[in-house]
């Protein structure tokens, strides 16, 4: 039997066991995944020891994806975006992976969403740094626009094409664009938005990286406005798609793990 898991701290409420448990049972795969959580001191430990009892792979979490950058050979997209979310153990070192920025360009592609022109990403945090370099890769170019403006610009300047702004340049942003990515976590526990209604508009794809709730304040606003919405949650599969193409060899059962995800939400 194969075992992958899950390593973080909390990891108690997440989504990807059931998700990736169906996709096993779905391909009759004799796998299992499993949570740890250990100590952030005992990472380390934590790695050598899921190497030597054989584990096959591990997802990463809070609070340790840039941490274990340290202790796995990231590949050349977990290096620029500096974290890791996918480890593995398949070869004599454990390698790192980077699966956030493909699942918001696999989210984005299943709802045929073109990915040239220009981009919006609003949020210069961990998610945000891993869409923008994912949106720059498939040849958009990216403007990036945070609350703290010279995050925005520090983040611009490793990411090709792109350019740094505060929050209150969104309108002039936004006229030309044709993809807006929320990768903040405001909508998340309240009805807000970071994006005013007034600078969506019909030309739009919107993803919002928030998945609780699924339907946030500013989805809403771009339905209304005839933008084309994507919620969180797609974005949340395809990142555990990805990995689990990754370990498996296999093609996933997209849509069975899709039900699993969402039926949890």
């Amino acid at each position: 039997m194969q075992v992958f898991g899950l390593l973080g701290n909390p990891v108690t409420h997440s989504l990807s066991p059931p998700m990736h448990e169906a996709a096993y049972a779905e391909l009759d795969l004799d796998a299992r995944y499993v949570t740890f959580e250990p100590a952030p001191e005992a990472l380390e430990a934590a790695i050598c020891g899921a190497q030597a009892l054989g584990i096959a792979g591990l997802n990463v979490t809070i609070p340790f994806k840039q941490d274990v950058l340290e202790l796995v050979e990231p590949d050349d997209l977990a290096a620029r975006i500096g974290a890791v979310n996918t480890i593995d153990f398949s070869g004599e070192t454990p390698t790192g992976h980077n699966t956030d920025a493909i699942g918001a360009v696999r989210a984005l592609r299943d709802h045929d969403v073109a990915l040239d022109g220009t981009a919006v990403v609003v949020g210069a945090g961990g998610a945000g740094r891993a869409i923008a370099f994912g949106l720059a890769d498939e040849g958009m170019t990216v403007r990036i626009a945070n609350r703290t403006e010279q995050k925005a610009h520090d983040l611009a300047d490793a990411v090709p094409n792109a350019t740094g702004h505060g929050l209150g340049d969104l309108d002039k942003l936004l006229a030309d664009a044709s993809v807006l990515v929320n990768a903040t976590s405001v909508g998340m526990e309240s009805d807000e938005t970071p994006v005013p209604k007034a600078a969506l508009h019909d030309e739009l794809a919107v993803l919002d990286a928030v998945y609780r709730p699924l339907e946030t304040r500013l989805l809403r606003d771009a339905r209304a406005v005839g933008a084309t919405t994507v919620d969180g949650a797609w974005m949340l599969l395809y990142q555990g798609v990805e990995a689990f193409e990754r370990w498996t060899g296999n093609d996933a059962p997209v849509s069975v793990m899709n039900i699993a995800l969402r039926e949890r939400l």
